[in-house]
């Protein structure tokens, strides 16, 4: 550290240009970038036999179904709450 030499450190002035030397590819060069890497990605993905495929979707459809269920009954009973409140009040 201390055979260094130190670079004098130039100030710059407020809203000068910073020259860029590497350029932005096109748009047609970083869609076909993206869709290369997304299928990379893709690759690497572990896929779901049928069996297992056929089971999350009969175990995501029974929770849905349930779920239905729930909602259905506590909208129920809170529009049964609001008619009796109704009633008295009017």
């Amino acid at each position: 550290m201390a055979n260094e030499e130190k670079k004098p450190v130039v100030p710059q002035a407020k809203g000068a240009a910073v020259k860029r030397t590497d350029k932005k590819p096109g748009f047609f060069a970083r869609v076909k970038k993206w869709f290369r890497d997304m299928k990379s990605e893709l690759k690497k993905v572990v896929w779901p036999t049928p069996k297992q495929f056929t089971k999350n979707t009969a175990v995501a459809l029974v929770v849905m179904f349930a779920a239905a269920i729930v909602l259905w009954g506590f909208d129920s009973l809170a529009s049964a709450a609001i008619k009796a409140l109704i009633t008295l009040v009017g």
